[in-house]
């Protein structure tokens, strides 16, 4: 059963856009981090005006998205947010955030401490918790403020 999961993974990476850094010298717009040194976590808004604001995790990404007339009055978001979009943790492929699902309470440690991992379905998250841990998987509306407030205690 592993190795078939891992054929699926390894051929959906072959597949599939990825995100990309657009500015190499560009830091999270909530906590500063140089988004370069954490390509695997990187997250990106599409505004409405066609402006992409990048983000090193999906916390933070999800701190403005939650926040966004906050981010307007701060110069951080000069529109509204039109689209979402993470990167499954295993194979990097670009998805939309609110198709994506979220891997709480793992081993792994993102930019700012403990994070939500995006990961494509269902049997990538199974895999994701073999691997790292975890104790709850949750779909994108189950992403609250509170929970986000939780993670960056």
């Amino acid at each position: 059963m592993r190795i078939f999961l891992l054929i699926i993974l390894l051929l959906g990476s072959l597949f599939g856009e990825k995100l990309t850094l657009k500015e190499q010298n560009a830091t999270d717009p909530v906590y500063l981090l140089p988004l370069k040194q954490y390509p695997r976590f990187l997250c990106e808004a599409v505004l409405k005006n066609g402006k992409i604001v990048q983000f090193a995790s999906v916390k933070s990404m999800m701190q403005v998205y939650q926040h966004q007339e906050y981010f307007k009055k701060h110069n951080v978001l000069d529109d509204d947010i039109k689209a979402l979009y993470v990167q499954d943790y295993l194979s990097g492929k670009r998805i939309a955030a609110q198709k994506a699902l979220y891997v709480f309470g793992s081993h792994l440690v993102g930019p700012h401490g403990d994070d939500l991992i995006p990961v494509e379905n269902e049997e990538k998250a199974k895999l994701f918790e073999l691997r790292y841990g975890g104790t709850k998987i949750l779909p994108f509306e189950r992403l609250s403020k509170g929970l986000i407030r939780y993670l960056d205690m």
